[in-house]
């Protein structure tokens, strides 16, 4: 594994947030159930199963002789995803539960032992880097927003209002605490903490909308199965965006592909024209295609 990292290191600016292997795309035999990330000053690994103790000593080894890390580098923690809760360890180093990491020159908070994620997903860099590109004086929903990454990329782009929606209220409230990390105009910006499929008023007393970024959970038990569920979304687009609107709709489950969703937008929302495919950041290889993340961006012409 460490010569995965060292290639990817090599290519890599190691002041900006990344995963520097990604096991999970079974495109490494053996290593299937592994993730290593780095998030200044901290590298954590990600492991989805039990492995033996003496091969995690090694890796800890390993990764404290590397050259680029002996300076940066202050904690290496492992999370057991297959463990209730996904508890963090601390392997050696500094017990750290919160840093701030940076991507694209903005700032998020990080928060280690707290919960399963940490507060930001590092296989969308990409598209938070197409927001910033795109987002300029335009109006943005970002639906299932979580801590708001995509709204501070759209205020970072030149947005003139995000509405970020999601359910979790503590989430959004690191959100605003996001936002308030990179100094950005808070005026601009709502936080509405309420059920997507029973708030649609709410969803359009905003709107309408130049730009939709959705990027829901594949399952939440008594909330969100997207199999069933995206359809309900993507038949409300006419109600919410503008014409020539943008729409980024993104698929999370390895479990349905890149046409499940060309399919649902062509039965619920023909006037969505397909435009391109948002690739992953070169880190995230998968074995078999359609198996990680699917970022889709559509323009709404009716």
């Amino acid at each position: 594994m460490i010569n995965y990292i060292t290639q990817t290191i090599e290519k890599s600016d190691l002041t900006q947030c990344q995963r520097l292997f990604h096991g999970r795309g079974h495109a490494y035999k053996s290593l299937e159930h592994v993730n290593v990330d780095w998030l200044s000053p901290i590298i954590l690994i990600t492991l989805y199963q039990p492995v033996e103790q003496s091969w995690l000593s090694q890796q800890v080894l390993d990764l404290r002789e590397l050259d680029a890390f002996k300076k940066m580098c202050k904690s290496i923690q492992v999370q057991y995803r297959y463990q209730k809760y996904a508890p963090i360890d601390v392997l050696w180093g500094e017990a750290i539960d919160h840093t701030i990491v940076e991507e694209h020159k903005l700032k998020y908070h990080i928060q280690f032992g707290k919960s399963q994620n940490l507060g930001l997903f590092l296989d969308m860099a990409n598209g938070r880097q197409w927001l910033i590109d795109n987002a300029k004086d335009k109006n943005v929903l970002n639906l299932f927003s979580y801590t708001c990454a995509f709204s501070v990329a759209g205020l970072a782009g030149g947005a003139k209002k995000v509405i970020n929606i999601d359910m979790a209220k503590s989430a959004l409230s690191k959100g605003r605490d996001n936002h308030k990390l990179n100094k950005q105009d808070l005026s601009k910006v709502k936080f509405e903490g309420v059920d997507i499929f029973k708030s649609y008023g709410r969803l359009k007393k905003y709107g309408p909308y130049d730009i939709l970024v959705c990027d829901p959970p594949s399952f939440q038990k008594g909330s969100v199965n997207i199999q069933r569920d995206y359809k309900k979304i993507i038949s409300r687009i006419p109600q919410l965006m503008k014409p020539s609107a943008e729409i980024i709709l993104c698929l999370n489950s390895p479990d349905l592909d890149e046409e499940f969703l060309l399919t649902e937008v062509e039965r619920e929302c023909p006037q969505c024209v397909f435009q391109e495919k948002i690739v992953n950041p070169d880190v995230f290889v998968e074995a078999e295609k359609g198996k990680g993340l699917k970022v889709l961006r559509f323009i709404y012409l009716p």
